[in-house]
């Protein structure tokens, strides 16, 4: 048991966990930091591992949401119940439109998008797009806010929006936060229901890397393999809950700025530095 790879395995998780959540892109992270923390796998395993690794954030969402989530909860009353699973019949409209194109597009898309260039240019475009959408919205009530307020025709169009975040980069949280804020929903509604559709996308996306995969892992990849899932599992939790105390006061535009920062410092490490 190589003890060196499982410490990459949990930084890789410790990235995945703060990153998911956050409006600042996960696979955009996890795309820079395979520049400097190689595992000592096989391409395609280390391609698998960066998207299953999200199992272990998705599981934090269905822990620390498991009351609201569950239609089944005999603590619910029959409206509550009704209520459920009518969030659900949202969520499953809402990641309609990132499905089909994912699934139509996505060698195509991991083929011309997944590199540093990409990565480096959306973490600037959507950080400039955090801080005019926040100063554009700063004096706007919002018309939603409270998920049961949210319509098909609203969730479908964050759908939308999701779309956006098949490119690296763009952060999938990000894209759906401001496309609910500019639809009209609070920060709030805003951020639960990204979390709630990251459930389905999450768990398609890493189902379909693994059957491309195979299920044939050495006793060393499972190890890493659940290294990662189970510190991005614990750290998705702090995360997800930093966030929501955070908007409940603050705007987005710290995650803005963030980005600019992020991004052009990736420019430059490429484009100078890794050249030397």
């Amino acid at each position: 048991m190589d003890l060196f790879e499982l410490l990459k395995a949990a930084i890789l998780g410790i990235i995945e966990g703060i990153t998911e959540w956050l409006p600042i892109s996960s696979t955009g992270h996890m795309i820079l930091a395979d520049e400097f923390i190689k595992l000592n796998t096989s391409q395609a395993f280390k391609d698998m591992f960066l998207v299953v690794i999200q199992l272990g954030a998705i599981l934090a969402v269905v822990v620390l949401y498991f009351h609201k989530l569950n239609p089944f909860s005999p603590k619910k009353s029959q409206q509550e119940k009704r209520d459920t699973f009518t969030l659900w019949g949202k969520v499953i409209v809402s990641c309609l439109p990132a499905a089909v194109i994912g699934l139509l597009f996505d060698d195509l898309i991991e083929s011309t998008f997944f590199n540093y260039v990409t990565v480096a240019v959306m973490l600037i475009l959507y950080g400039v797009l955090f801080i005019l959408v926040e100063n554009w919205n700063k004096r706007r009530k919002p018309k939603v806010e409270t998920l049961s307020d949210l319509s098909y025709c609203t969730a479908f169009c964050i759908g939308l929006f999701q779309v956006l975040a098949l490119i690296p980069g763009t952060s999938r949280s990000g894209a759906t936060i401001l496309g609910g804020i500019l639809l009209g929903a609070s920060r709030t509604v805003s951020a639960e229901f990204t979390f709630f559709l990251a459930i389905p996308v999450m768990f398609g996306a890493s189902l379909l890397k693994m059957l491309k995969f195979g299920f044939t892992y050495s006793g060393m990849e499972i190890a890493i393999l659940l290294t990662g899932m189970i510190v991005a599992f614990v750290v998705s939790i702090l995360a997800i809950k930093f966030l929501m105390g955070y908007i409940k006061k603050h705007d987005f535009k710290a995650f803005g700025y963030y980005r600019i920062i992020l991004g052009a410092l990736v420019l430059l490490y490429f484009l100078v530095f890794a050249n030397v």
